[in-house]
C-alpha cells in the first residue's frame, strides 16, 4: 500500500509536510527563558552595583571631593566608587543584551552577548594562569606598581581608606610590601618628619587590639609612634607583615577552594555561551523555515 495520502477530491499531500503542525517552532522555550532568567538576575545585580557606585560617588562630592582626578589608570583603579560604576554599567549592559536578545529572539543581540561573555572568559583565564603559574612575578608586580600609590592615596579618598582599613583588619596585616608597617613612612601624614600628630604612626586598622573591650570604642591612636620601634617591639602592638604576602599565603592555603569556585564560574560562563549559541542556531532554523 502506498504511503502517499489523498484528501477528498484526489488532492495529493506529502507525508512529511503533514507531520509538522502550523504552530511548530525550532526555538526551545526552555533555552529561551533560561537565558532570560539568568540574565535578568545579573541585570538586577548590575543595576544594584551601578546604584551603589553612583550613591558613593555623589556622597564623596558632598563631603568636599569636588574634583575627579583621572591622570593615570591607577586613579581609576583606586577610585572604588568609579570602579563600581564601570563594573555596574558593563554587567547591566551585557545582561540587558542577553535578556532582550532571548526574549525578542534577536540573533544580533545574542551574538553580541555571547562574544562579550567569551571575551570575559578569556580575560579571566589569562589572569588566573598568570596568578597560578607566576605567583612570585605577581607579588613583585603588585608591590612595585601599587604600594607607593595606595599608601600615598590613603587619606585622599575615603572609599579607598575604608577598603585598606577593612583589608588590614581582616587579613591582620599592615602596609603592602615586604617592608610591612614601615610602608606607612611613605605617607605624608605618617612620615616621621611630618608635623602631624600621627607622625611615625600607622592606621588604627594595623593594631592588634584597636577596640577597647570595656567601652567597645575604637582607639584610633593605638598605632601612634610604632615606626620608631623595632619589629619585635612593634609586633606587640600591631601586625607587622605586609598584606600582599599575607594574602598570597592565604590563597595558597585555600587554593583548592578558590580553584573550585573559579572553575565553577568558568563552567557557568561556558554553559551560558552554549545556551546563547544554541538559541541563536534555533532562531536561524526557524527563520529558514519561514523563508
Amino acid at each position: 500500500m502506498s504511503n502517499h495520502r489523498y484528501h477528498q477530491g484526489g488532492n495529493y499531500m506529502h507525508p512529511r509536510i503533514s507531520s509538522y503542525p502550523h504552530h511548530f517552532s525550532y526555538v526551545s522555550s526552555c533555552v529561551k527563558y533560561m537565558i532570560f532568567l539568568l540574565n535578568f538576575l545579573f541585570w538586577l545585580f548590575g543595576g544594584l552595583l551601578l546604584g551603589i557606585g553612583v550613591y558613593a560617588f555623589m556622597d564623596k562630592l558632598k563631603d568636599g571631593y569636588s574634583w575627579l582626578r583621572l591622570d593615570t589608570v591607577y586613579d581609576v583603579i583606586f577610585n572604588i566608587s568609579l570602579v563600581m560604576i564601570i563594573a555596574g554599567v558593563i554587567v547591566f549592559t551585557v545582561s540587558f543584551a542577553g535578556c532582550l536578545g532571548a526574549l525578542r529572539e534577536n540573533t544580533w543581540l545574542l551574538k553580541l552577548y555571547s562574544m562579550c561573555l567569551l571575551l570575559f572568559f578569556i580575560l579571566e583565564m589569562s589572569l588566573a594562569i598568570i596568578c597560578f603559574v607566576f605567583p612570585q612575578y605577581m607579588n613583585s608586580f603588585l608591590e612595585y606598581q601599587f604600594t607607593d600609590k595606595i599608601i600615598h592615596s590613603y587619606r585622599d579618598d575615603s572609599d579607598l581608606q575604608n577598603f585598606i582599613d577593612f583589608a588590614q583588619k581582616e587579613f591582620k596585616c599592615c602596609g603592602l610590601s615586604n617592608a610591612g608597617y614601615q610602608d606607612w613612612s611613605k605617607n605624608e601624614y605618617f612620615n616621621c618628619s611630618s608635623p602631624s600628630v600621627e607622625k611615625c604612626g600607622v592606621p588604627y586598622s594595623c593594631c592588634i587590639n584597636a577596640t577597647d573591650i570595656s567601652s567597645g570604642l575604637v582607639n584610633i591612636m593605638c598605632g601612634y609612634g610604632v615606626q620608631a620601634n623595632s619589629v619585635a617591639a612593634a609586633s606587640k602592638r600591631i601586625w607587622t607583615s605586609g598584606c600582599i604576602e599575607i594574602v598570597r599565603v592565604w590563597v595558597e592555603r585555600n587554593l583548592y577552594v578558590i580553584a573550585g569556585v573559579a572553575l565553577g564560574i568558568a563552567l557557568l560562563q561556558l554553559f551560558v555561551i552554549y545556551l546563547a549559541k544554541t538559541l541563536e542556531g534555533q532562531i536561524d532554523l526557524q527563520k529558514s523555515r519561514w523563508s
